[in-house]
């Protein structure tokens, strides 16, 4: 496949340098020195102890590359509008876009660039931590979800799957892939909301009275939400998860909190916000999920 991955941070490094292998794989990134250090030294990935090195091509601009059969989006969702924009002339009527990036509704996003049809969402385990300029540290190793919200007539998911695995990731191919994307944002729209407002870590949720009603809200009001489109969760079973969650990690330090921490906008609006939003489409009341956007938008405010 002729792929390009825009953003090459921990993640993009990971996917980019992998497929890389038997693919044609262009990085896109604004650091020059990134760019600059995987065309000349390519990537490491730091696997078990070990350097694995990968020779992706790489660019600060996507000029002249021609259109792709797959675009992987790895920014930080907030930049995703700002970076297909930029990218647009890879997007051609044969070109599939996805994201793994965490939150959900960035279809809402990549669809204004193409069809639905030809968007895949999904959720990945893998996770890497950034060493230095195009050396990735790849820790915990799992399973990539993908999925579409329509039906795959054209075949791609089983083409990309076969992809994914040829490079060392574990694809799995989910009929209704909106289940398991609700399930992880569960966890982001309680723990990582509510710490992030209150400025605490992780394990201050579960040995907090009014932290922890305040979290059970947001769970209520998501749950009704998830309900409404089809989704199916046991409410009390997803209380118990997370703050079995929260008690396992007392100096855990969550996205919204270490963004509002260091003076970073936040990924609010497909954390939250996508709450919000899905709660429209379904005529559905979440006034605990409308105040805390808010509130988290009025706090990046501050710097």
């Amino acid at each position: 496949m002729k792929i390009a991955v825009i953003g090459a941070g921990a993640m993009g490094s990971i996917y980019g340098g992998r497929l890389s292998q038997k693919n044609d794989v262009f990085m896109i990134d604004k650091i020059e020195n990134v760019v600059n250090t995987i065309n000349q030294d390519g990537i490491t990935l730091v696997e078990n102890g070990e350097d694995h090195v990968f020779h992706p091509k790489a660019g600060t601009s996507s000029e002249g590359l021609g259109e792709m059969d797959l675009i992987i989006l790895f920014v930080k969702a907030l930049w995703s509008k700002a970076a297909l924009e930029e990218n647009k002339a890879l997007i051609g009527p044969n070109t599939y876009v996805m994201t793994l990036q965490n939150g959900s509704g960035h279809e809402d996003i990549l669809k204004e660039f193409c069809p639905l049809s030809h968007i895949v969402i999904g959720t990945t385990e893998d996770n890497g931590a950034i060493l230095g300029a195009g050396k990735i540290r790849h820790g915990g190793v799992g399973k990539t979800n993908i999925g579409m919200l329509t039906d795959d007539t054209e075949g791609f998911l089983n083409r990309l799957k076969a992809t994914l695995d040829e490079a060392g990731f574990k694809a799995l191919i989910h009929d209704n892939i909106q289940q398991l994307i609700w399930d992880k944002l569960f966890t982001n729209i309680s723990l990582s909301a509510v710490t992030g407002i209150l400025g605490v870590k992780m394990g201050f949720i579960a040995g907090n009275e009014h932290a922890w009603n305040m979290t059970k809200q947001l769970v209520s009001e998501a749950m009704e939400v998830a309900h409404a489109m089809g989704l199916s969760f046991d409410e009390k079973e997803m209380l118990e998860r997370i703050h079995k969650t929260s008690e396992a990690n007392p100096e855990g330090e969550t996205s919204i909190y270490a963004d509002l921490k260091n003076g970073r906008r936040t990924e609010v609006d497909t954390i939250s916000g996508s709450v919000v939003r899905a709660a429209k489409k379904y005529n559905v009341a979440v006034p605990t999920h409308t105040f805390l956007v808010e509130m988290v938008h009025a706090m990046e405010g501050r710097n």
